[in-house]
């Protein structure tokens, strides 16, 4: 997420994570993002990402991306690594006034230039009837020789109603205060069984919009995940 220059983000600053655990659930995953901004600093950026995760416990779901591209505005496009995620569940749904979790992951960068870095921070989810609202806050680090010493932060939320398990409409929010960029806008989300299994398919799909000239007018979001057991 460290900029390069106005704009730059990667694909994981624009997912609201959720801090539940399905004990020896396994995921297949794909997201990404892509700019809809003429301006030179923005004109063509996108970025995605493939993944796979499996619950071992009901508390941790470690995830590996395998795949993580990224084009610049202005520069072509690259591969920049590997990330090491791991998701842990603190509470059960209902013990608390919210449910909590946090986020720890390890990024390894193959993009000379680019360096290695931590990432990590709780994260939170309320759920009042067909309402659900999720927060994230999250930092970002570093590590390696010629780590920059700063902690990167970002935040984002979520707020989807529930018309059915197939068609959850809803907000999103992104803040990246360092880089005075703020976004907000719509998404829809969903979940579909398949019949006969114990696998599903999840989506999310949606645009934010910029809230300032620091951030892209538009971004385009999309994400699609295989789950089974």
């Amino acid at each position: 997420m460290f900029l390069v220059g106005v704009g730059v983000t990667q694909a994981d600053d624009f997912i609201v994570y959720s801090p539940y655990v399905l004990a020896t659930q396994s995921e297949i995953e794909v997201r990404g993002y892509r700019y809809g901004d003429a301006r030179t600093d923005f004109r063509g950026g996108d970025a995605a990402e493939l993944s796979v995760a499996h619950a071992f416990t009901d508390w941790w779901k470690p995830e590996i991306y395998f795949i993580r591209h990224e084009t610049d505005p202005g520069s072509g496009a690259q591969l920049l690594g590997y990330e090491f995620e791991n998701t842990f569940q603190f509470t059960q749904p209902g013990e608390f006034w919210a449910d909590f979790g946090f986020l720890a992951s390890y990024e390894h960068q193959i993009v000379a230039g680019l360096q290695d870095a931590i990432e990590f921070g709780p994260l939170i989810e309320k759920t009042s009837g067909r309402f659900a609202h999720r927060f994230n806050f999250i930092w970002e680090k570093q590590v390696g020789a010629g780590a920059d010493q700063r902690y990167m932060f970002r935040y984002s939320y979520s707020g989807t109603y529930a018309m059915s398990a197939a068609f959850r409409p809803g907000v999103e929010a992104y803040g990246r205060p360092d880089d005075h960029a703020y976004q907000a806008g719509p998404i829809v989300a969903g979940e579909w069984h398949v019949p006969g299994t114990t696998s599903g398919l999840e989506y999310r799909v949606g645009v934010v919009l910029g809230v300032n000239a620091a951030a892209p007018r538009q971004t385009w979001l999309a994400q699609l995940e295989y789950e089974f057991f």
